[in-house]
């Protein structure tokens, strides 16, 4: 695993961060006419359409050996856990909130490097990053409470635990794809889940159908191709080339264009206290991409 990043390496996760920001957005677009397992299914049929589409025109091998079987089936267990969650917490809270959240994986991402790769440590410098983060998601959380609640919402603190999850998936797949392909991997994460999200959604849920527009098609395609599609599969690649809370940590651009975007397309609205605490998330993720010889 490299220690270096080089340039190339750095935009495409800028372009992929910033691309992620919108994933809430889009997801909420999803929900007003497919609940959270629907949408994860529909969002993972598309992805795998894609991935088997590119993997075609590289005639890049995708059947599993049978040594990988069994680490790919527990990576697809947390992936389904963890995109399952995510969704019921986008579809109890705002956009807002939603992109600041699920924002965070880095910073868990981190904390979960420091206590499982020997070569990925926190830094003094890095773990006051994760310290000014977590304090911007605790102004995130409070200023979505009420005069009855505590602090946040149920849907917040799902998104925050989705986060979480999301970190140690990361970090358990970047330790996974030292003998599995990333590529791989991403599309039979997808394949796994795919069951589970349908049997969920047949047995449990309705499709609103009333409330169909091109908008929600619009949610979809950008759920399963942008970010499930190429997103996945680019950063599983960079993971697996470079320490992972590192170029994880390239996702403090995404609260700030989640932020954005759901202000333009959702209509809600920005405040101080938003903006003090997508600030705070992230210089934290910033300050924890910096490396230090302490």
């Amino acid at each position: 695993m490299h220690t270096s990043v080089p340039i190339k390496a750095v935009l495409l996760s800028v372009v992929i961060h910033t691309l992620w920001g919108g994933n809430p957005i889009g997801v909420k677009f999803g929900l007003e006419v497919f609940p959270p397992a629907w949408s994860a299914f529909i969002r993972f049929v598309i992805g795998v359409v894609t991935i088997v589409l590119w993997c075609y025109w590289q005639k890049h091998p995708l059947w599993p050996s049978r040594s990988e079987w069994w680490p790919m089936l527990k990576i697809a267990f947390l992936f389904f856990i963890q995109i399952l969650l995510m969704n019921i917490g986008f579809d109890n809270t705002s956009g807002i909130n939603a992109a600041i959240l699920i924002s965070t994986n880095p910073l868990f991402a981190a904390l979960f490097a420091h206590l499982l790769l020997g070569n990925d440590r926190i830094t003094m410098l890095r773990g006051v990053g994760l310290a000014v983060a977590f304090a911007g998601v605790c102004i995130t959380l409070l200023q979505s409470g009420d005069e009855v609640s505590a602090i946040g919402s149920v849907g917040d603190w799902i998104c925050l635990f989705s986060a979480g999850l999301l970190g140690f998936r990361l970090i358990v797949s970047a330790s996974t794809m030292k003998q599995i392909d990333p590529i791989k991997l991403s599309i039979w994460q997808m394949l796994f889940s795919l069951p589970g999200y349908l049997l969920l959604a047949l047995f449990t849920e309705t499709i609103r159908w009333h409330n169909m527009d091109y908008t929600v098609v619009a949610g979809l395609l950008y759920q399963g191709v942008v970010v499930a599609g190429f997103g996945f599969m680019a950063s599983l690649w960079l993971i697996s080339k470079y320490q992972p809370s590192v170029m994880a940590g390239y996702n403090f651009l995404a609260p700030i264009s989640g932020v954005l975007l759901a202000a333009l397309l959702l209509g809600e609205s920005v405040n101080a206290t938003v903006i003090i605490g997508t600030i705070m998330v992230a210089v934290g993720m910033v300050l924890i991409t910096i490396r230090s010889e302490a």
